[in-house]
């Protein structure tokens, strides 16, 4: 079972998500949170696997919420919710630690299917918010973004570390392609290529795969577009 948290400070959305949620054989909420303080409480507390962390509660918001969890609790997996699907808020859920970001607004297949995502380790962002979030590196890039994206200073550093190959990996991470097509297209195994994925996330300092394709773009690795 897939023991879910729900953090939102609109009760009839929590109790909608409850129903969804638990009407699924393979998973359940084991507490609820009215805002961001409570859910990083009861995380600490109830061990949730998934936690769907909306992203704007009243007192430490969920982008706040989140970095706690994420730093303290790092078994637990946060999808971030938002009504407000801004490129500002998708950089600071991911670069918070979130394993993922959708819009509230989504079919209930797709919620699901990301709480499943992220247990699994994986990243899930909507394809919408996807292409925002390119689109913002692509105006950054071309200086029309009058308030572009707060960038890591240590990035340039933390990518000089990685090696040849690990830096090739991070390339195909970006570019989208999955282990076993990373696989595929350098002759290697599948356990060759997570040992390399494995060793380059702990050297740039991201959990996932979403965070790693922001450390791409901001190392300047791949380009908008390519």
């Amino acid at each position: 079972m897939i023991k879910v948290l729900l953090a939102d400070d609109h009760e009839l959305v929590r109790m909608g998500f409850k129903l969804m949620l638990d009407a699924q054989p393979d998973m359940g909420v084991v507490g609820e949170a009215g805002d961001g303080a409570r859910a990083v409480d009861l995380c600490r507390r109830l061990r949730p696997d998934v936690v769907l962390m909306d992203l704007h509660m009243p007192g430490l918001d969920g982008v706040g919420a989140t970095e706690l969890i994420t730093a303290e609790l790092p078994e637990v997996r946060v999808l971030a919710l938002s009504t407000f699907d801004l490129d500002e808020n998708v950089l600071a859920a991911l670069r918070a630690g979130a394993g993922g970001f959708l819009p509230k607004d989504v079919s209930p297949e797709e919620l699901i299917e990301g709480v499943r995502v992220v247990h699994r380790g994986e990243s899930a962002v909507a394809p919408r918010l996807l292409t925002r979030l390119i689109g913002t590196f692509v105006r950054a890039a071309d200086g029309r973004d009058a308030d572009p994206p707060r960038r890591r200073e240590p990035v340039q550093a933390e990518v000089a570390g990685l090696t040849e190959r690990e830096r090739e990996i991070l390339v195909l991470i970006a570019r989208g392609r999955s282990n076993a097509e990373i696989a595929a297209a350098l002759s290697v195994s599948s356990s060759t290529v997570k040992n390399h994925v494995t060793n380059l996330f702990a050297k740039v300092g991201v959990r996932d795969r979403a965070q790693a394709v922001i450390v791409a773009y901001e190392a300047g690795l791949v380009q908008p577009g390519e």
